[in-house]
């Protein structure tokens, strides 16, 4: 069975826009599912830092979607406000839930 694969994208915003990234986020997870998609999460940092963090069950769905051509949604969100951004694709080694 392949790794789950974490995409990290890493932001930050100015206080008079967060609540645009906060209904941008709850839109964007409102619509339809990737297949593959496990979750995601918009976590708040310090500063105005932010995060957009999401789990996809293997790289080959990742890759899938990616292949589609589209823009992923937390970029095509963080480019409609402007907002400058990071992006990094990590494989899930370990994990623990409780």
């Amino acid at each position: 069975m392949s790794a789950a694969v974490v995409t990290t994208t890493d932001t930050t915003i100015e206080p008079e826009r967060e609540q645009d990234l906060i209904e941008g986020f709850r839109r964007m997870v409102a619509g339809p599912r990737p297949d593959g998609l496990v979750r995601s999460e918009l976590l708040r940092g310090q500063g105005g830092a932010w995060r957009i963090q999401t789990t996809w069950r293997d790289r080959d769905a990742l890759m899938a979607l990616r292949a589609a051509g589209e823009l992923p949604a937390a970029l095509a969100l963080l480019d409609r406000l402007g907002a400058p951004h990071s992006h990094s694709v990590h494989t899930m080694e370990e994990s623990v839930e409780a």
